[in-house]
Protein backbone atom coordinates (compact mmCIF):
# COMPACT_ATOMS: atom_id res chain seq x y z
CA UNK A 1 0.00 0.00 0.00
CA UNK A 2 1.28 3.43 -0.92
CA UNK A 3 1.40 6.04 1.80
CA UNK A 4 -1.77 8.10 1.77
CA UNK A 5 -2.18 11.61 3.15
CA UNK A 6 -5.43 10.68 4.89
CA UNK A 7 -4.62 7.16 6.02
CA UNK A 8 -1.05 7.78 7.10
CA UNK A 9 2.00 5.62 6.39
CA UNK A 10 2.00 1.84 5.98
CA UNK A 11 3.16 0.71 9.42
CA UNK A 12 4.20 -2.71 8.16
CA UNK A 13 6.88 -0.92 6.14
CA UNK A 14 7.69 1.22 9.16
CA UNK A 15 8.26 4.81 10.16
CA UNK A 16 11.29 6.52 11.72
CA UNK A 17 11.30 6.12 15.49
CA UNK A 18 12.30 9.77 15.82
CA UNK A 19 8.92 10.79 14.35
CA UNK A 20 7.07 9.53 17.44
CA UNK A 21 8.05 11.49 20.52
CA UNK A 22 6.89 10.91 24.09
CA UNK A 23 3.09 11.25 24.62
CA UNK A 24 2.50 11.86 20.92
CA UNK A 25 0.33 9.97 18.45
CA UNK A 26 0.67 9.02 14.80
CA UNK A 27 -1.93 7.71 12.37
CA UNK A 28 -1.06 4.82 10.09
CA UNK A 29 -2.38 1.64 8.51
CA UNK A 30 -1.67 -2.06 8.86
CA UNK A 31 -3.14 -4.49 6.32
CA UNK A 32 -5.79 -1.93 5.43
CA UNK A 33 -6.82 -1.17 9.03
CA UNK A 34 -6.43 2.30 10.55
CA UNK A 35 -4.10 2.32 13.56
CA UNK A 36 -2.74 4.84 16.00
CA UNK A 37 0.81 4.71 17.33
CA UNK A 38 1.33 6.10 20.82
CA UNK A 39 4.58 6.53 22.71
CA UNK A 40 4.10 6.20 26.44
CA UNK A 41 6.93 6.10 28.98
CA UNK A 42 9.39 5.43 26.18
CA UNK A 43 7.56 2.44 24.69
CA UNK A 44 5.67 2.46 21.41
CA UNK A 45 2.14 1.02 21.40
CA UNK A 46 -0.09 0.30 18.40
CA UNK A 47 -3.87 0.34 18.82
CA UNK A 48 -6.86 0.40 16.50
CA UNK A 49 -7.17 3.99 15.36
CA UNK A 50 -10.91 4.62 15.63
CA UNK A 51 -12.83 5.16 18.85
CA UNK A 52 -15.19 2.26 19.54
CA UNK A 53 -17.96 4.74 20.39
CA UNK A 54 -18.47 6.62 17.09
CA UNK A 55 -15.20 6.01 15.20
CA UNK A 56 -13.49 9.30 15.96
CA UNK A 57 -9.83 9.43 14.78
CA UNK A 58 -7.82 8.68 17.91
CA UNK A 59 -4.62 10.05 16.40
CA UNK A 60 -6.22 13.47 16.94
CA UNK A 61 -6.70 12.72 20.64
CA UNK A 62 -4.57 13.47 23.70
CA UNK A 63 -2.39 11.28 25.91
CA UNK A 64 -3.15 11.93 29.59
CA UNK A 65 -1.82 9.84 32.50
CA UNK A 66 -1.42 6.65 30.49
CA UNK A 67 -4.74 6.96 28.68
CA UNK A 68 -5.64 8.04 25.16
CA UNK A 69 -8.59 10.45 25.12
CA UNK A 70 -10.96 10.61 22.15
CA UNK A 71 -11.11 14.04 20.46
CA UNK A 72 -14.86 14.01 19.79
CA UNK A 73 -16.65 12.72 22.88
CA UNK A 74 -13.78 12.30 25.37
CA UNK A 75 -13.89 8.53 25.84
CA UNK A 76 -10.69 7.18 27.39
CA UNK A 77 -8.67 4.06 26.59
CA UNK A 78 -5.79 2.43 28.42
CA UNK A 79 -2.68 2.67 26.25
CA UNK A 80 -1.28 -0.53 27.80
CA UNK A 81 -4.35 -2.75 27.36
CA UNK A 82 -6.73 -0.95 25.01
CA UNK A 83 -9.52 -1.20 27.60
CA UNK A 84 -12.23 1.47 27.44
CA UNK A 85 -11.78 2.93 30.91
CA UNK A 86 -14.25 5.84 30.65
CA UNK A 87 -17.53 6.26 28.77
CA UNK A 88 -19.00 6.87 26.28
CA UNK A 89 -16.94 4.01 24.81
CA UNK A 90 -17.31 0.53 26.30
CA UNK A 91 -15.64 -1.78 23.78
CA UNK A 92 -11.81 -2.04 23.94
CA UNK A 93 -9.36 -1.13 21.19
CA UNK A 94 -7.50 -3.87 19.37
CA UNK A 95 -3.75 -4.07 20.06
CA UNK A 96 -0.93 -4.78 17.65
CA UNK A 97 2.63 -6.06 18.03
CA UNK A 98 5.33 -3.45 17.50
CA UNK A 99 8.99 -3.99 16.59
CA UNK A 100 11.16 -0.96 17.31
CA UNK A 101 14.84 -1.26 16.42
CA UNK A 102 17.49 0.23 14.15
CA UNK A 103 15.73 3.58 14.32
CA UNK A 104 12.47 2.28 12.84
CA UNK A 105 9.00 1.40 14.20
CA UNK A 106 7.16 -1.42 12.46
CA UNK A 107 3.84 -3.08 13.23
CA UNK A 108 4.28 -6.81 12.75
CA UNK A 109 0.96 -8.38 13.72
CA UNK A 110 -2.32 -8.21 15.58
CA UNK A 111 -2.41 -9.28 19.20
CA UNK A 112 -5.06 -11.22 21.04
CA UNK A 113 -7.39 -8.96 23.05
CA UNK A 114 -6.48 -8.49 26.69
CA UNK A 115 -8.87 -10.28 28.99
CA UNK A 116 -9.84 -7.81 31.68
CA UNK A 117 -9.28 -9.75 34.87
CA UNK A 118 -12.30 -9.86 37.13
CA UNK A 119 -11.30 -8.60 40.56
CA UNK A 120 -12.71 -10.63 43.41
CA UNK A 121 -13.15 -8.02 46.11
CA UNK A 122 -14.27 -10.60 48.61
CA UNK A 123 -17.62 -8.85 49.05
CA UNK A 124 -20.92 -10.68 48.67
CA UNK A 125 -22.86 -7.46 48.20
CA UNK A 126 -26.21 -7.71 46.45
CA UNK A 127 -26.35 -4.62 44.25
CA UNK A 128 -29.70 -3.50 42.85
CA UNK A 129 -29.71 -0.75 40.22
CA UNK A 130 -33.02 0.97 39.46
CA UNK A 131 -32.97 2.43 35.95
CA UNK A 132 -31.22 1.23 32.78
CA UNK A 133 -30.43 4.57 31.19
CA UNK A 134 -26.97 6.08 30.82
CA UNK A 135 -25.99 5.87 34.50
CA UNK A 136 -27.65 2.54 35.32
CA UNK A 137 -26.32 0.74 32.25
CA UNK A 138 -22.78 2.04 32.80
CA UNK A 139 -22.84 1.00 36.46
CA UNK A 140 -24.08 -2.52 35.64
CA UNK A 141 -21.62 -2.91 32.77
CA UNK A 142 -18.65 -1.94 34.93
CA UNK A 143 -19.76 -4.22 37.78
CA UNK A 144 -19.98 -7.10 35.31
CA UNK A 145 -16.58 -6.19 33.88
CA UNK A 146 -15.11 -6.28 37.39
CA UNK A 147 -16.63 -9.68 38.18
CA UNK A 148 -19.76 -8.70 40.11
CA UNK A 149 -22.33 -9.46 37.43
CA UNK A 150 -24.00 -12.40 39.13
CA UNK A 151 -24.69 -10.33 42.25
CA UNK A 152 -26.03 -7.33 40.35
CA UNK A 153 -29.69 -6.85 39.42
CA UNK A 154 -30.69 -4.18 36.91
CA UNK A 155 -34.33 -3.14 37.29
CA UNK A 156 -36.14 -1.18 34.60
CA UNK A 157 -39.78 -1.02 33.56
CA UNK A 158 -38.92 -0.32 29.92
CA UNK A 159 -38.02 -3.94 29.21
CA UNK A 160 -35.97 -3.33 26.09
CA UNK A 161 -32.23 -3.31 25.62
CA UNK A 162 -30.41 -0.25 27.01
CA UNK A 163 -29.89 2.33 24.28
CA UNK A 164 -27.95 5.50 23.62
CA UNK A 165 -30.42 8.33 24.18
CA UNK A 166 -28.24 10.81 22.28
CA UNK A 167 -29.19 8.97 19.07
CA UNK A 168 -32.86 9.81 19.67
CA UNK A 169 -32.41 13.47 18.70
CA UNK A 170 -29.44 13.02 16.39
CA UNK A 171 -28.44 10.02 14.25
CA UNK A 172 -31.65 7.98 14.46
CA UNK A 173 -34.02 10.94 14.18
CA UNK A 174 -32.10 12.24 11.16
CA UNK A 175 -32.25 8.83 9.49
CA UNK A 176 -28.48 8.36 9.38
CA UNK A 177 -28.68 5.00 11.18
CA UNK A 178 -31.18 2.21 11.65
CA UNK A 179 -32.87 1.64 14.99
CA UNK A 180 -30.55 -1.24 15.94
CA UNK A 181 -27.59 1.16 15.94
CA UNK A 182 -29.06 2.94 18.98
CA UNK A 183 -28.49 0.05 21.37
CA UNK A 184 -25.62 0.15 23.84
CA UNK A 185 -23.04 -2.65 24.06
CA UNK A 186 -24.12 -5.68 26.08
CA UNK A 187 -23.67 -5.50 29.81
CA UNK A 188 -22.11 -8.93 30.19
CA UNK A 189 -18.66 -9.92 29.08
CA UNK A 190 -17.65 -13.44 28.03
CA UNK A 191 -16.62 -15.48 31.05
CA UNK A 192 -18.41 -13.25 33.57
CA UNK A 193 -21.55 -13.89 35.55
CA UNK A 194 -24.56 -12.37 33.85
CA UNK A 195 -26.28 -9.36 35.33
CA UNK A 196 -29.83 -10.24 36.37
CA UNK A 197 -32.46 -8.22 34.50
CA UNK A 198 -35.85 -7.48 36.05
CA UNK A 199 -38.56 -5.79 33.98
CA UNK A 200 -40.90 -4.32 36.57
CA UNK A 201 -41.89 -0.95 37.94
CA UNK A 202 -40.57 -0.10 41.39
CA UNK A 203 -43.38 1.12 43.65
CA UNK A 204 -41.46 1.88 46.85
CA UNK A 205 -38.19 1.58 48.74
CA UNK A 206 -37.90 0.41 52.34
CA UNK A 207 -34.54 1.82 53.41
CA UNK A 208 -34.76 0.17 56.86
CA UNK A 209 -35.36 -3.41 55.73
CA UNK A 210 -33.35 -2.85 52.53
CA UNK A 211 -36.01 -4.03 50.13
CA UNK A 212 -37.69 -2.55 47.09
CA UNK A 213 -41.31 -3.33 46.29
CA UNK A 214 -42.70 -3.66 42.78
CA UNK A 215 -46.13 -2.61 41.58
CA UNK A 216 -47.20 -6.27 41.44
CA UNK A 217 -46.51 -6.71 45.16
CA UNK A 218 -43.25 -8.65 44.82
CA UNK A 219 -40.17 -7.46 46.70
CA UNK A 220 -36.40 -7.67 46.21
CA UNK A 221 -33.70 -7.39 48.88
CA UNK A 222 -30.51 -5.41 48.45
CA UNK A 223 -27.30 -4.67 50.29
CA UNK A 224 -26.54 -1.67 48.10
CA UNK A 225 -29.15 0.24 46.11
CA UNK A 226 -28.20 2.48 43.18
CA UNK A 227 -30.90 4.86 42.02
CA UNK A 228 -30.57 5.85 38.36
CA UNK A 229 -34.14 6.82 37.58
CA UNK A 230 -33.24 9.73 35.30
CA UNK A 231 -35.49 12.63 34.41
CA UNK A 232 -38.95 13.13 32.97
CA UNK A 233 -39.58 15.53 30.05
CA UNK A 234 -41.94 18.37 30.86
CA UNK A 235 -45.21 18.66 28.96
CA UNK A 236 -46.78 22.15 28.96
CA UNK A 237 -50.22 22.29 30.53
CA UNK A 238 -51.79 23.96 27.52
CA UNK A 239 -54.99 23.24 25.59
CA UNK A 240 -54.38 20.51 23.03
CA UNK A 241 -50.93 19.51 24.27
CA UNK A 242 -52.33 16.13 25.30
CA UNK A 243 -53.20 15.25 21.70
CA UNK A 244 -51.62 12.25 20.00
CA UNK A 245 -49.68 14.42 17.53
CA UNK A 246 -47.87 16.34 20.29
CA UNK A 247 -44.66 14.47 20.99
CA UNK A 248 -42.07 14.58 23.74
CA UNK A 249 -38.52 13.51 22.89
CA UNK A 250 -36.72 11.59 25.61
CA UNK A 251 -36.96 7.87 24.90
CA UNK A 252 -36.39 5.64 21.91
CA UNK A 253 -40.15 5.07 21.80
CA UNK A 254 -40.59 8.85 21.56
CA UNK A 255 -38.15 8.95 18.65
CA UNK A 256 -39.99 6.04 16.98
CA UNK A 257 -43.24 7.98 17.19
CA UNK A 258 -41.68 11.13 15.71
CA UNK A 259 -40.04 9.17 12.88
CA UNK A 260 -43.42 7.60 12.09
CA UNK A 261 -45.18 10.99 12.22
CA UNK A 262 -42.58 12.55 9.91
CA UNK A 263 -43.23 10.01 7.13
CA UNK A 264 -46.58 11.53 6.18
CA UNK A 265 -45.93 15.10 7.32
CA UNK A 266 -44.61 18.25 5.70
CA UNK A 267 -44.63 20.76 8.57
CA UNK A 268 -43.65 20.56 12.24
CA UNK A 269 -43.38 23.01 15.11
CA UNK A 270 -40.73 22.63 17.80
CA UNK A 271 -41.84 24.18 21.08
CA UNK A 272 -38.71 25.06 23.01
CA UNK A 273 -35.24 26.11 21.82
CA UNK A 274 -33.36 23.76 24.16
CA UNK A 275 -30.50 21.62 22.88
CA UNK A 276 -32.95 18.74 22.43
CA UNK A 277 -35.42 21.00 20.65
CA UNK A 278 -32.82 22.42 18.28
CA UNK A 279 -31.30 19.01 17.59
CA UNK A 280 -34.79 17.77 16.73
CA UNK A 281 -35.23 20.81 14.46
CA UNK A 282 -32.01 19.99 12.62
CA UNK A 283 -32.88 16.31 12.33
CA UNK A 284 -36.40 16.87 11.01
CA UNK A 285 -35.17 19.51 8.56
CA UNK A 286 -32.85 16.87 7.17
CA UNK A 287 -35.92 14.64 6.80
CA UNK A 288 -37.20 17.36 4.42
CA UNK A 289 -39.84 18.80 6.75
CA UNK A 290 -40.61 22.51 7.11
CA UNK A 291 -39.53 23.27 10.68
CA UNK A 292 -40.53 26.22 12.88
CA UNK A 293 -39.17 26.80 16.38
CA UNK A 294 -41.21 28.59 19.03
CA UNK A 295 -39.49 29.85 22.19
CA UNK A 296 -39.88 32.67 24.70
CA UNK A 297 -36.09 33.12 24.63
CA UNK A 298 -34.61 36.19 23.00
CA UNK A 299 -31.66 34.15 21.73
CA UNK A 300 -31.55 30.34 21.63
CA UNK A 301 -29.40 28.81 24.39
CA UNK A 302 -28.27 32.26 25.58
CA UNK A 303 -28.18 31.23 29.25
CA UNK A 304 -25.83 28.30 28.54
CA UNK A 305 -23.56 29.47 25.72
CA UNK A 306 -24.07 33.25 25.62
CA UNK A 307 -25.82 35.53 23.15
CA UNK A 308 -23.07 35.41 20.50
CA UNK A 309 -22.83 31.62 20.30
CA UNK A 310 -26.62 31.30 20.55
CA UNK A 311 -27.03 33.68 17.62
CA UNK A 312 -24.49 31.65 15.64
CA UNK A 313 -26.47 28.46 16.24
CA UNK A 314 -29.66 30.22 15.18
CA UNK A 315 -27.88 31.29 11.99
CA UNK A 316 -26.81 27.73 11.25
CA UNK A 317 -30.44 26.63 11.46
CA UNK A 318 -31.82 29.53 9.44
CA UNK A 319 -29.35 28.80 6.63
CA UNK A 320 -30.98 25.37 6.37
CA UNK A 321 -34.51 26.78 6.31
CA UNK A 322 -35.57 26.61 9.96
CA UNK A 323 -37.85 29.52 10.94
CA UNK A 324 -37.76 30.96 14.46
CA UNK A 325 -40.51 32.60 16.47
CA UNK A 326 -38.55 33.97 19.42
CA UNK A 327 -39.97 35.93 22.30
CA UNK A 328 -43.17 33.94 21.81
CA UNK A 329 -44.93 31.26 23.86
CA UNK A 330 -47.22 28.55 22.58
CA UNK A 331 -50.82 29.11 23.71
CA UNK A 332 -52.89 26.21 22.34
CA UNK A 333 -52.98 23.47 19.69
CA UNK A 334 -56.05 22.09 17.95
CA UNK A 335 -54.32 19.22 16.19
CA UNK A 336 -53.58 21.17 13.00
CA UNK A 337 -52.94 24.75 14.11
CA UNK A 338 -50.58 26.00 16.82
CA UNK A 339 -51.64 29.31 18.36
CA UNK A 340 -48.98 31.57 19.87
CA UNK A 341 -49.39 34.06 22.69
CA UNK A 342 -49.78 36.97 20.23
CA UNK A 343 -52.67 35.04 18.59
CA UNK A 344 -50.66 34.35 15.46
CA UNK A 345 -50.97 30.76 14.21
CA UNK A 346 -48.79 28.11 12.60
CA UNK A 347 -50.28 25.37 10.44
CA UNK A 348 -48.40 22.16 11.30
CA UNK A 349 -48.89 18.40 11.10
CA UNK A 350 -47.43 17.70 14.52
CA UNK A 351 -45.59 19.30 17.42
CA UNK A 352 -42.40 18.28 19.24
CA UNK A 353 -41.93 19.63 22.76
CA UNK A 354 -38.45 20.36 24.15
CA UNK A 355 -38.88 22.57 27.20
CA UNK A 356 -36.71 20.76 29.72
CA UNK A 357 -36.91 17.86 32.14
CA UNK A 358 -37.53 17.25 35.85
CA UNK A 359 -35.57 14.68 37.90
CA UNK A 360 -37.52 11.58 38.94
CA UNK A 361 -37.11 11.76 42.72
CA UNK A 362 -40.54 10.61 44.01
CA UNK A 363 -39.27 7.15 45.06
CA UNK A 364 -36.36 8.64 46.98
CA UNK A 365 -38.47 11.30 48.66
CA UNK A 366 -41.07 8.74 49.78
CA UNK A 367 -38.27 6.58 51.19
CA UNK A 368 -37.03 9.44 53.36
CA UNK A 369 -33.90 10.36 51.39
CA UNK A 370 -32.87 14.00 51.38
CA UNK A 371 -34.09 15.70 48.20
CA UNK A 372 -33.34 19.29 47.20
CA UNK A 373 -36.23 21.66 46.66
CA UNK A 374 -37.23 22.81 43.20
CA UNK A 375 -36.02 26.29 44.10
CA UNK A 376 -32.56 24.78 44.74
CA UNK A 377 -32.56 22.90 41.44
CA UNK A 378 -34.02 19.60 42.65
CA UNK A 379 -32.33 16.23 42.74
CA UNK A 380 -31.37 13.69 45.39
CA UNK A 381 -28.66 15.10 47.64
CA UNK A 382 -25.52 12.94 47.66
CA UNK A 383 -22.02 13.31 49.08
CA UNK A 384 -18.74 13.30 47.18
CA UNK A 385 -18.97 9.52 46.81
CA UNK A 386 -22.49 9.77 45.36
CA UNK A 387 -24.07 8.23 48.46
CA UNK A 388 -27.41 9.59 49.66
CA UNK A 389 -28.41 10.57 53.18
CA UNK A 390 -29.16 6.87 53.80
CA UNK A 391 -25.98 4.75 53.90
CA UNK A 392 -25.90 2.03 51.28
CA UNK A 393 -28.13 3.92 48.84
CA UNK A 394 -26.49 5.82 45.97
CA UNK A 395 -27.97 8.18 43.37
CA UNK A 396 -26.39 8.78 39.97
CA UNK A 397 -27.13 10.59 36.74
CA UNK A 398 -29.75 13.29 36.21
CA UNK A 399 -31.20 12.82 39.71
CA UNK A 400 -27.95 13.32 41.65
CA UNK A 401 -27.15 16.67 43.28
CA UNK A 402 -23.49 16.28 44.21
CA UNK A 403 -20.66 18.54 45.48
CA UNK A 404 -18.58 19.65 42.51
CA UNK A 405 -15.18 20.95 43.61
CA UNK A 406 -14.65 22.62 40.23
CA UNK A 407 -17.82 24.71 40.64
CA UNK A 408 -17.38 25.06 44.41
CA UNK A 409 -20.99 24.10 45.18
CA UNK A 410 -23.51 21.31 44.69
CA UNK A 411 -24.76 20.82 41.14
CA UNK A 412 -27.14 18.57 39.26
CA UNK A 413 -26.02 17.88 35.71
CA UNK A 414 -28.20 16.48 32.90
CA UNK A 415 -25.46 15.23 30.55
CA UNK A 416 -25.30 11.76 29.03
CA UNK A 417 -21.56 11.13 29.44
CA UNK A 418 -21.52 12.59 32.95
CA UNK A 419 -24.26 10.16 33.99
CA UNK A 420 -22.27 7.26 32.52
CA UNK A 421 -19.13 8.35 34.36
CA UNK A 422 -21.05 8.52 37.64
CA UNK A 423 -22.30 4.98 37.08
CA UNK A 424 -18.79 3.73 36.38
CA UNK A 425 -17.46 5.54 39.44
CA UNK A 426 -19.99 3.92 41.80
CA UNK A 427 -19.24 0.48 40.33
CA UNK A 428 -15.51 0.94 40.89
CA UNK A 429 -16.11 2.25 44.38
CA UNK A 430 -18.27 -0.73 45.29
CA UNK A 431 -15.50 -3.00 44.01
CA UNK A 432 -12.97 -1.06 46.10
CA UNK A 433 -11.02 0.21 43.11
CA UNK A 434 -11.88 3.89 43.67
CA UNK A 435 -11.33 5.69 46.98
CA UNK A 436 -11.32 9.35 46.01
CA UNK A 437 -14.48 11.44 45.65
CA UNK A 438 -16.17 11.68 42.25
CA UNK A 439 -14.31 14.41 40.38
CA UNK A 440 -15.14 14.17 36.67
CA UNK A 441 -15.84 17.40 34.85
CA UNK A 442 -19.26 17.69 33.21
CA UNK A 443 -19.03 17.33 29.43
CA UNK A 444 -21.52 17.23 26.55
CA UNK A 445 -21.66 17.69 22.82
CA UNK A 446 -24.41 18.97 20.57
CA UNK A 447 -24.80 18.65 16.79
CA UNK A 448 -26.58 21.19 14.56
CA UNK A 449 -26.39 20.11 10.93
CA UNK A 450 -22.64 20.19 10.14
CA UNK A 451 -21.78 22.39 13.15
CA UNK A 452 -20.93 20.79 16.47
CA UNK A 453 -20.27 22.15 19.94
CA UNK A 454 -18.25 20.62 22.77
CA UNK A 455 -18.96 21.98 26.25
CA UNK A 456 -16.90 21.34 29.36
CA UNK A 457 -17.61 22.39 32.93
CA UNK A 458 -20.69 24.06 34.39
CA UNK A 459 -21.83 27.67 34.73
CA UNK A 460 -25.26 28.63 36.09
CA UNK A 461 -25.11 32.23 34.92
CA UNK A 462 -22.48 33.71 32.61
CA UNK A 463 -20.62 36.68 34.06
CA UNK A 464 -17.79 36.96 31.54
CA UNK A 465 -16.61 35.38 28.28
CA UNK A 466 -13.17 35.11 26.70
CA UNK A 467 -13.34 34.24 22.99
CA UNK A 468 -10.49 32.96 20.84
CA UNK A 469 -11.18 32.68 17.13
CA UNK A 470 -14.32 33.60 15.22
CA UNK A 471 -17.80 32.76 16.49
CA UNK A 472 -19.32 33.94 13.21
CA UNK A 473 -16.76 31.82 11.36
CA UNK A 474 -17.68 28.79 13.51
CA UNK A 475 -14.10 28.20 14.56
CA UNK A 476 -13.54 29.23 18.16
CA UNK A 477 -13.07 28.51 21.83
CA UNK A 478 -14.96 30.33 24.58
CA UNK A 479 -14.09 30.35 28.24
CA UNK A 480 -17.00 31.25 30.50
CA UNK A 481 -16.86 32.55 34.06
CA UNK A 482 -19.89 32.43 36.31
CA UNK A 483 -21.10 34.53 39.20
CA UNK A 484 -19.96 31.92 41.70
CA UNK A 485 -16.44 31.64 40.22
CA UNK A 486 -17.48 28.51 38.33
CA UNK A 487 -16.23 28.12 34.77
CA UNK A 488 -16.94 26.35 31.51
CA UNK A 489 -15.25 25.96 28.14
CA UNK A 490 -16.92 25.55 24.75
CA UNK A 491 -15.35 24.81 21.38
CA UNK A 492 -16.45 24.68 17.76
CA UNK A 493 -14.15 22.92 15.27
CA UNK A 494 -11.34 22.90 17.87
CA UNK A 495 -11.27 19.50 19.54
CA UNK A 496 -7.73 19.45 20.95
CA UNK A 497 -8.10 22.59 23.12
CA UNK A 498 -11.16 21.01 24.76
CA UNK A 499 -9.10 17.94 25.68
CA UNK A 500 -6.23 20.06 26.97
CA UNK A 501 -8.45 22.28 29.12
CA UNK A 502 -10.21 19.20 30.50
CA UNK A 503 -6.91 17.64 31.55
CA UNK A 504 -5.59 20.93 32.91
CA UNK A 505 -8.69 21.58 35.03
CA UNK A 506 -8.48 18.02 36.34
CA UNK A 507 -4.87 18.61 37.35
CA UNK A 508 -3.67 15.78 35.08
CA UNK A 509 -0.28 15.41 33.40
CA UNK A 510 -0.10 15.75 29.64
CA UNK A 511 2.29 17.08 27.01
CA UNK A 512 1.25 20.34 25.34
CA UNK A 513 1.25 19.27 21.70
CA UNK A 514 1.10 22.60 19.93
CA UNK A 515 1.92 21.02 16.60
CA UNK A 516 -1.31 19.02 16.57
CA UNK A 517 -3.56 22.06 16.54
CA UNK A 518 -5.06 23.03 13.25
Amino acid sequence: MDDDEDDGPDLRRGVPASALREASTMKGTFDGETLVLVRHEGRCHALSGKCTHLEAPLADGLVVDGALRCPWHHARFSIETGEAIAAPAFEPLSRFDVDERDGMIRVVGKRRPVEVAARDSGIATRVVIVGAGAAGHACAEMLARLGHGGRTTLVDDDGGRPYDRTFCSKQYLIGMVERDACFLPGIDRDGTDRVVRVTKKVASIDATSKRIAFDDGATLAFDVLVLATGAEPKRPELPGFDLANVHLLRTLADADAIVAAAKDATRVAIVGASFIGLEAAASLTQRKLEVQVVSPDRVPLEKIVGAEVGAMIRGVHEEKGVRFHLGRDAKAFDGRRLTLDDDSTLDVDFVVVGVGVAPRTALAEAAGLTVASQDDGGGIVVDGRLETSVPGIHAIGDIARYPDRHAGRTVRVEHWVHAQRQGQYVARRLMRSADEAFDDLPFFWSAHFDTGLRYLGHVDRIRDMDVDGSIEGRDFTVRYEGDAHDEAFATCNRDLPALEVEARWEGRDFHDLEGKRS
